[in-house]
């Protein structure tokens, strides 16, 4: 899988911009704030139908400008494919490829596949439950769409289940749909929640061998996918919807007095440790960086595993914020393929670099 190039107008900063990419490393060299990170943020949106940086489409469209175009050409299997993204300022977006309009944006991971290292991942150990469970949610739909469709009719009976839930005084009528919602809220969760138990036992070897190499130490890496609507641990062979449904009827009462669902993996927690402790409190900024990026390479790694091509790397700046041995050590653990990374300084040593850019307030051009 390649990203041969990509198109931008009016995205962000940048009024227009081209770029070929190459086999190896592209890179783009520039100051904070002049538009590196927009660059990898438009290469994301054409696999995932949304930012990376977790902004809605609108705030995409450079000021005054009613909307943004992005287009990709992604080389497969000796073919090649036309991505096409218009992102309106007010209204709906809409997507094409090979000029035929795509009904879903999960569909997107069909075509182009991608891994993505950013600072922010340091959130992923730091920060809340819901920053986890997204980070398995989209490992699982890059390796899987059903697992993407079953996330969508989990958020959809949700929504549906708690205006419900919010009703005034609820009837023999209204209980009756709450328990055909309890039904489908229960077969949806309990598609994700296995894929999630599947997923997490796959990557945690992973992990664990990517952290060890990057902190030059034994793997002392450990994670627990916890619940709390199951009365033991769920595995992936477990009855999760008979679970599901039991906890549902407990809670009834309670979710009708607060006005939400209390129960399903909207709630649950992938915990992660190092060394016995829990590594969100417990582990050095640096062990937790650490971790982050042990977390993307072996994500990275199931994902090639399983769909037998390699996600393009986009690197969004993230050898500043190491260590020189660690960013040694990153370069080392790199997986092949192509790779598509920001840089406020100097190039990484050991980064084998295809094209080298230089950004300047929206404006991209060759540098020596």
């Amino acid at each position: 899988m390649r990203l041969r190039s990509l198109s931008l107008v009016d995205f962000r900063c940048y009024r227009s911009a081209e770029i070929e990419l190459g086999d190896g490393a592209t890179v783009v060299v520039g100051a904070n704030g002049q538009g590196k990170t927009s660059l990898l943020e438009a290469a994301g949106w054409l696999a995932t139908g949304a930012s990376f940086r977790g902004v809605a489409d609108s705030t995409l469209v450079r000021s005054g400008a009613p909307r943004a175009i992005v287009r990709g050409v992604v080389e497969r299997g000796g073919g090649e494919q036309l991505i096409e993204v218009e992102l309106a300022a007010t209204g709906r977006s809409r997507v094409l490829v090979g000029h035929s309009p795509l009904a879903r944006r999960r569909d997107l991971a069909q075509g182009l596949r991608v891994t993505v290292f950013s600072p922010d991942d340091l959130e992923l150990v730091k920060g809340a439950p819901a920053l986890r469970r997204r980070y398995l949610d989209e490992l699982l739909a890059s390796s899987s769409p059903r697992y993407e469709a079953a996330r969508a009719d989990v958020e959809r009976v949700l929504r549906q289940r708690n205006a419900l839930l919010r009703t005034p005084r609820l009837d023999a009528e209204a209980r009756t749909t709450l328990d055909v919602f309890d039904d489908q809220f229960a077969r949806a969760a309990g598609e994700l929640v296995r894929g999630r138990l599947r997923l997490a036992d796959r990557l945690l070897p992973e992990i664990r061998s990517a952290y060890a190499s990057l902190a030059g130490g034994p793997d002392e890496v450990a994670a627990v996918y916890e619940t709390e609507w199951a009365d033991e641990a769920p595995t992936a062979d477990s009855d999760v919807e008979g679970m599901l449904l039991r906890a549902l009827a407990e809670r009834r009462t309670h979710e009708i007095d607060r006005g939400t669902t209390l129960v399903g993996p909207h709630r649950d927690e992938w915990r992660l440790s190092l060394r016995g402790l829990e590594a969100r409190s417990c582990a050095s900024q640096g062990e937790q960086r650490c971790l982050a990026l042990a977390l993307r390479l072996g994500g990275h790694r199931v994902v090639t595993d399983v769909v037998g091509e390699d996600p393009v790397l986009l690197l969004d700046d993230v050898f500043s914020e190491l260590d020189p041995g660690r960013a040694a050590a990153l370069v080392r653990s790199l997986p092949g393929g192509q790779a598509f990374l920001t840089t406020a300084g100097a190039v990484p040593e050991g980064i084998r670099v295809g094209r080298l850019l230089r950004v300047s307030a929206g404006v991209l051009e060759p540098a020596a």
